[in-house]
């Protein structure tokens, strides 16, 4: 008796399950869709056997981690496709000088390209808002407003004019500030600073009050040790570290508020790609989509060990919070200004913004705690 009691009484408890979660279901449908899914159910290709060999040209010497991403692509295409395409990546100045990198590609001289997009920008302002943006958008941030947000598609039709395909190829996260024989943490300091930086926080820092020139990466430990700038932002700890900033300067400026997230794009000629059989075409979009995700964590776990290092050398020095502020201020009148002459970057632009707008609620909500180490967390610095 007791049995059948119990088997009555986990029937009835199964049903009024069913009965709930079809009335949830019911009043709301499925929240979020993969739109991948239907394509995957129908699968009409089958794996090509063709070999096909193509050359990568980049701007980025074999000792920067840069470079290493845009191997780490080729080579995760290559394993995919177990070597069915197989892209050889070649450093700046093998095949072309490192600002022909685009040119190449879109002349097809070479079949694929891997870039700071931000490179681009004499080519068409819009290219910084795909690299980084002072102010803008983070790692999170970019990985959402490209993939779920519509900056893919954005992205692909400003690099289509130049008869490329693009895709995101590599999010190294927020870079370090300033590298400086001068201390400065205050809107004044920065005026008559000579700094070394690029694309649209150039134009910003000279707005403040610095003189500002955007050297090549190789030139500016040379120009620090000689005098020549008192300060330079170069990339992330990580890839910073090997420059050897630290044996030169005093002083690192943070945060970093000109990149918050540094984006990189890999790209092909239009022609080469659209002749690929199906099943590679999904290879590199995938590899491409891994690229993105690997990047990013591989080069914040050496940030950790590189920024220790550096401590160890010079003083790490944060601007005031008013000064951060203002900053943010000159940016936003800057950009405003960008968008009213150019609809390329206003188009752009208003994207990411409604984005940050949209993401705003959900920031707020969640921002009560940050993963700081036990100590640090009930000694009272509970946010980052």
């Amino acid at each position: 008796m007791k049995k059948a009691f119990i088997s009555v009484l986990c029937i009835t408890l199964a049903l009024c399950f069913l009965t709930t979660t079809s009335f949830a279901a019911e009043k709301r449908e499925k929240f979020g869709v993969d739109k991948r899914s239907d394509i995957a159910k129908r699968v009409s290709f089958k794996p090509s056997t063709e070999k096909i060999r193509w050359k990568m040209v980049m701007p980025w010497s074999k000792g920067l981690l840069f470079y290493d991403i845009a191997a780490h692509f080729c080579d995760s295409v290559r394993l995919a496709s177990a070597g069915r395409l197989d892209i050889k990546p070649f450093s700046a100045g093998e095949l072309v000088p490192a600002m022909q990198t685009l040119d190449a590609v879109t002349q097809g001289s070479a079949q694929a390209g891997h870039d700071w997009p931000g490179y681009w920008k004499g080519k068409n302002e819009a290219f910084v808002a795909f690299a980084s943006v002072p102010f803008g958008l983070d790692a999170e941030g970019y990985n959402i407003w490209l993939y779920e947000k519509g900056g893919l598609e954005m992205m692909q039709e400003l690099y289509g004019r130049y008869n490329v395909y693009a895709l995101p190829g590599g999010q190294c996260g927020q870079e370090m500030g300033l590298f400086s024989n001068k201390r400065a943490t205050k809107m004044e300091d920065f005026k008559g600073l000579r700094v070394r930086t690029p694309g649209w926080y150039m134009d910003i820092m000279n707005i403040l009050g610095s003189s500002v020139s955007p050297l090549p990466g190789g030139e500016v430990y040379l120009a620090l040790e000689r005098g020549v700038i008192d300060a330079a932002e170069f990339s992330s700890p990580a890839i910073n570290y090997p420059m050897g900033f630290d044996e030169i300067t005093k002083y690192a400026i943070q945060p970093g508020v000109h990149q918050p997230g540094i984006q990189c794009a890999l790209f092909f000629n239009k022609d080469a790609y659209d002749k690929l059989p199906d099943d590679l075409k999904w290879i590199i979009d995938i590899a491409a989509r891994e690229t993105q995700l690997w990047a990013y964590n591989w080069v914040n776990a050496l940030n950790a060990e590189a920024i220790r290092r550096f401590k160890e050398k010079i003083e790490i020095v944060m601007m005031d919070k008013e000064t951060i502020i203002e900053f943010r201020k000159t940016t936003k009148k800057y950009i405003d200004d960008l968008k009213a002459k150019d609809p390329d970057v206003k188009k752009v632009m208003d994207s990411q913004e409604e984005f940050l707008e949209s993401f705003a609620d959900w920031r707020s909500a969640r921002s009560g705690v940050a993963a700081w180490p036990y100590e640090t967390f009930i000694n009272g610095r509970t946010t980052e």
